[in-house]
């Protein structure tokens, strides 16, 4: 069998840690809005993290496909950006210790990859595991952020009515994290923002705020989101100005609100379109209005 510990170095000196959480998020895979980027981002530039083991990046990076950017000036190389994939320790607001695994996702040995995350797991006795990341879903950015709760601890997911059953979809290693976690033993949960699907591609910093609250919510860890909330408060104004300057588009994100606010109320669940009545927009909707309001916005 070949030894996952083969796929990470850890550190020298690893900080005391007592059945850590460990928050993980994975770039390269869908992320509406950067929701999961922005979170883990802010985490580590704002908490003094500290290294406790890196991933072989070579034997799980297509660099061809995700080239690392470099600097040229004048006549020679001055700079290469070399991509990391690592474990982190930060610690929260009132100094609990926890670990952010981010980097980009790998591109190969997925199976090799997630067993190792596994055996880091069982190795430093993280108590839970925790996947973030964003999605584009049929809701507008004037109502509170909500979010997908998954996992194999339903205690920790708060009360939630799923809005689909049964689906396939594409893969990810986050995902195959989080289930081969399961299959261990370990527990781990996971929370998806709704992202406003005509804010998509960009950045939206309310749903990292969400993902954040639900990590508290289910944790208990307590995290400093003045930045992140000056953030979301510009990019509120950007988002209102871009809306009342074109009637079209304000009359789709009325459109979004009505129906939020008719599947809020008529049922105790808060996600939106879990009603019974509630209609999913179709794909060809749903570009159709993203495609109306990227026409309106300079490059």
């Amino acid at each position: 069998m070949t030894d996952q510990t083969r796929l990470y170095t850890l550190a020298e000196e690893i900080p005391e840690l007592e059945r850590p959480v460990l928050l993980y998020f994975l770039d390269g895979f869908m992320d509406a809005g950067a929701a999961g980027r922005l979170a883990a981002d802010h985490l580590l530039s704002s908490m003094d993290p500290r290294t406790v083991a890196t991933f072989d990046i070579d034997s799980l990076l297509d660099y061809r496909s995700r080239r690392p950017p470099m600097v040229f000036d004048t006549n020679r190389w001055v700079d290469y950006k070399a991509p990391e994939l690592s474990l982190r320790a930060c610690e929260d607001a009132v100094g609990v210790p926890f670990l952010v695994l981010s980097g980009p996702e790998p591109d190969r040995s997925w199976e090799a990859f997630s067993a190792a995350v596994v055996e880091l797991v069982r190795r430093l006795d993280v108590s839970l595991s925790v996947g973030l990341h964003g999605i584009p879903m049929a809701v507008p950015h004037t109502r509170e952020t909500e979010l997908t709760p998954h996992g194999n601890r339903p205690d920790l997911l708060g009360e939630s009515t799923s809005w689909i059953t049964r689906v396939e979809v594409p893969g990810s290693a986050g995902a195959l994290i989080e289930y081969r976690l399961d299959e261990a033993g370990h527990d781990a949960i996971g929370f998806t923002a709704h992202v406003p699907h005509y804010l998509s591609q960009a950045e939206y910093p309310s749903a990292a705020i969400a993902l954040l609250n639900g990590v508290t919510a289910a944790t208990g860890l307590a995290f400093r989101t003045a930045e992140l909330e000056e953030a979301a408060a510009r990019a509120r104004k950007q988002i209102d100005d871009q809306v009342a300057a074109s009637e079209e588009i304000a009359e789709a994100v009325r459109g979004l609100e009505a129906r939020f606010d008719a599947v809020a109320a008529a049922s105790d669940n808060s996600l939106p379109m879990a009603g019974p009545n509630a209609r999913m927009p179709d794909a060809e909707e749903i570009a159709a209005e993203f495609e109306r309001f990227l026409a309106e916005q300079e490059e």
